[in-house]
Parts: structure tokens; sequence; C-alpha cells
């Protein structure tokens, strides 16, 4: 299907990528992570696959939109009746013209994954919310990995004046193959809607992922984000929110490292009007030779007075090999705000660990128990129950604690 506007967009984005080809570490956003391993690699194209099975938040509690190797799967998932919803190859057939005033327009700074998947995207989701519209359940968008291949998927979703939804990003894979995740989401978060997003990455082992959430939020929006990293050799994820006046984002993480796992986060925050509100703390646990980043970026424009916002970062070394590198920015151009920042890395407190053992619990028990606590603070903000059971499920197998 050839589509004129989407083709001169690939095009476009294809001779970029041909040109600069996936971000090199001498980038000041990429400094700390190193994707010559993907550039090397042949990945081939995903095919269409007939059986899978999956595992569903909790039977009836969601809607579920299921992918499986870049594909929709009309037939795995459950879709609400109140709003639009359909793959991104229908919506181009049928909301042409509302996808493209969307397409590619909350995306203010590209690089070579966002190129990539706008030159080679297979499918996607795209959400439309009407004005005044809540979503009844939450929305499950379950990405299922079963074949080594590129797996580029692209996102449009849009939230009119007032409407209210959860969204449950989640990429699983039943195996280890070395596949890459090239997941892409663009966001629009209307006057006074209300959208909050989670995000599970529990990938294999041996898989690369690049996931990329672009939001932009109108007046007196709100914007909550929970991000998961638990899997993958190695992982980046970005989440870039612009704010008009009064708008409100909140942007909550946890990254767990183990083994050989690179874990990379970026946030940018940008307040481009004034009255805003922005809240954001993130933490990592980092074992064995696993290396973790946080890069998180909060700018004030220079009219956007009264601004209040604050990013926290904390990180967990539980071995001497485990690495850290966080870097908080505030840049600030206007002289009427509340802004800070903090940081810190450290290892487990022997003290604590000390006075577990003398309550009768040996030591490893004793670490599982503190690391379990500093971990299940974010899962303590997921607000949708059944995710918070599983999400704290993950944790008690990662650290038991009998």
């Amino acid at each position: 299907m050839s589509i004129s506007w989407l083709d001169d967009i690939r095009t476009q984005a294809k001779n970029q990528f041909e040109k600069t080809g996936f971000p090199a570490s001498n980038l000041e956003d990429w400094r700390y992570t190193n994707v010559s391993a993907i550039a090397k690699k042949e990945f081939s194209v995903a095919k269409f696959v007939e059986d899978v099975d999956f595992d569903a938040v909790e039977s009836g509690s969601a809607f579920h939109f299921v992918f499986v190797d870049g594909y929709f799967r009309e037939e795995l998932s459950n879709l609400p009746e109140s709003i639009t919803i359909c793959s991104i190859n229908d919506a181009l057939k049928n909301h042409a013209n509302l996808l493209q005033s969307k397409f590619n327009q909350a995306i203010q700074q590209s690089h070579g994954f966002i190129d990539f998947n706008t030159a080679n995207f297979t499918d996607g989701l795209f959400v439309h919310i009407p004005k005044n519209t809540i979503l009844e359940k939450p929305l499950q968008i379950i990405h299922i990995a079963t074949q080594a291949a590129i797996l580029p998927t692209r996102h449009v979703v849009i939230l009119e004046a007032n409407a209210k939804a959860e969204l449950i990003e989640m990429f699983v894979s039943p195996e280890k193959y070395a596949y890459l995740t090239n997941s892409v989401s663009e966001i629009f978060v209307g006057e006074n809607a209300d959208l909050t997003l989670y995000k599970v990455q529990q990938e294999g082992e041996n898989a690369y992922h690049f996931g990329g959430t672009y939001v932009q939020q109108a007046d007196n929006a709100r914007f909550t984000h929970h991000n998961f990293a638990l899997g993958s050799l190695l992982a980046r994820s970005d989440i870039v929110s612009d704010l008009e006046t009064a708008a409100e984002c909140e942007l909550n993480g946890l990254y767990l490292g183990s083994k050989n796992q690179h874990l990379d986060n970026l946030t940018r925050i940008n307040h481009l009007q004034p009255n805003g509100i922005s809240r954001e703390f993130y933490k990592g646990i980092l074992n064995d030779q696993a290396k973790g980043v946080f890069q998180g970026r909060i700018v004030v424009a220079e009219n956007a007075q009264k601004i209040d916002s604050q990013m926290n970062n904390r990180n967990l070394l539980l071995s001497n090999e485990a690495e850290i590198d966080t870097k908080p920015q505030l840049e600030i151009y206007a002289d009427d705000v509340k802004c800070a920042h903090g940081v810190t890395v450290g290892q487990l407190d022997e003290k604590s660990i000390f006075y577990l053992q003398s309550r009768g619990i040996d030591e490893e028990t004793a670490k599982h128990i503190l690391t379990f606590a500093f971990a299940n603070e974010m899962v303590d903000r997921v607000t949708f129950e059944p995710l918070k059971v599983q999400l704290a499920a993950l944790l008690a197998v990662r650290y038991p604690m009998d």
C-alpha cells in the first residue's frame, strides 16, 4: 500500500539512517552506551507465525492488544468498543487524516533508532480516545517475540480534552533468541486529559531493545509513566515529554541488572510554558558485571515561570564489578522556579544486614529482604493492582526471602 505523505516521511528517514546509522558513542546522549554490537548483527525481517501463547495480567482485568513479532494479532486481542483502536496499518486506511496530522509530530529530535523505525515499521497501535471519555479498563499492549529478527513497531495514541486512560506496554519473549525490538510511541495528551502509561520490559537474556516514548501535553494535561526495565542484554529507553501551561508530568522507573546486562534510561521533561509541575524518581539495582545508565534532564524555557520540578535517582550496587553512570541535569532559563535534583549510589547497609542476622535471618536472605524493600518502593507506586501483584512476584523471584 502506497501513501504519498507516509512514503515521503519513510524515504527521508531511510536516507538519514543510511547517512548516520545507529547512534555512535561520541554523541553526548549515547556516551555511556555502545550499540555497535547491534549495528554489526545482520537481523532478518520477522516472519508471521501462527501459534503463540501469552499470559495476560489477569483475565478480565484489562483489554489486550497483542503483537507477535511485530504483527498485530486480532484473534489474540480483546479490544474496547468505546474508543477508536486498531493497527496502524488499518488506521492508514480508515483514519488517514487524523493519523497524518499526528504522525511524526511528537518527535522533536530524531536519531538512528527512530529513523530506522520510521523507515521500517511493520505495524503498530493506533488509539484515539474522544473528549470526555474514560477508558473503563486498562489497555494492555503486549509485544511477544518468538524469533531472531528485527521487530519494529510504531504507535500513535491520542487523548482528546478531558479523556482519561491507563495503558500497559509489555515486552516479553519465551525464547533466548538474539533479536532487536525497536518500538516508538507518539502520544498526544489533550487539554485536561489524564494518561498513565506502564512499561514492563522483560525480554530474553540475548535480546536488544530500544523503546522511545515521545509525548506532547496540552494545557493542564497529566501524564504519568512507570518504567520497569528487567530484561534484555542491552536495552535503551527514551522518554521525552513537552509540557504546555500548567501541565503535570510524573516519571517513575526501576531498572534491575545482573550478569552482563546494560540498561540505559534517558528522560527529558521540557517545561515550555508557566505553572507546570514535574516529578521524576528512578531507582537502579545492579549486580554481577551489569551496567546501568540514567540520564535525566529537565529543561525550563525562558517564559516558563512558576515551575515546580524535582528529580531523584538512587542506585544500589550489589557487587564490586557493577557500574552506574548517572547524569541528572537541570537546564533553567526562567528566574521564578523551584527545581531540585539528587543522586545517590551505594551498597546495602551493613548495620541493617547485621540487625536482621541478629534476629535469626541468614546473611543472604537479609540482603534479599533489604534489596526487595529498596525495589518495591517503585512497585508500590503502581495503582493498577493486578500489575502491582505481578511485579511484586517478579521481585520475589529475584530476591527470595524464604
